[in-house]
């Protein structure tokens, strides 16, 4: 993994290749920083990454924590931002509680080899999007968003438009007629 992090391209979305971008704003720097920074303080390491990029302005470094526990901060908050924290599980069983166990639910990843515990975490992540093998959630034409507290409905693909669309049911009878 730490191969595959550092080789990430971070860059402005005008260019070529580019994997990670800028974030929003100086607000996203500073809450990403300061949950690595927290998480680190109770005992992460920092593998690769965990500062703002060297490009300065709102470029933040792809960033790889392990000894991530349950109890930091980071665990239950949406990051918005390059940080992959990394957990230790004994089974699928805990992984799905663990993933669960938060009032947010807009993208989970997993890795796995094993086909059918595939089809299993993706049924029982509670998630909008559950993203299996791969970093990518895919492309505007797919369907995207979240559930619980990290929103209602969907964009991109038939659904998304679907949330713009007014549905109207009109019947008529007897036209023509004396």
């Amino acid at each position: 993994m730490k191969e595959a992090v550092e080789e990430i391209r971070v860059d402005q979305g005008l260019q070529a290749d580019f994997v990670v971008g800028p974030l929003i704003n100086q607000a996203a720097i500073d809450k990403v920083s300061q949950l690595v920074e927290q998480a680190k303080a109770l005992g992460a390491k920092t593998l690769f990454g965990g500062r703002p990029n060297e490009k300065g302005g709102l470029f933040y470094a792809p960033t790889i924590l392990t000894n991530v526990t349950d109890d930091m901060e980071i665990q239950s908050t949406e990051i918005f931002g390059p940080v992959f924290p990394v957990y230790t599980f004994t089974d699928e069983n805990e992984v799905v509680a663990r993933a669960n166990d938060t009032e947010h639910g807009l993208v989970a990843y997993a890795f796995t080899r094993d086909l059918g515990r595939a089809f299993r975490l993706s049924r029982n992540i509670e998630a909008g999007v559950v993203v299996l093998n791969s970093g990518s959630v895919g492309t505007a034409s797919v369907p995207f968003g979240g559930i619980k507290q990290s929103g209602y409905g969907r964009e991109g693909s038939y659904y998304g438009i679907e949330e713009y669309v007014h549905v109207k049911y009109v019947l008529m009878a007897g036209l023509g007629q004396p």
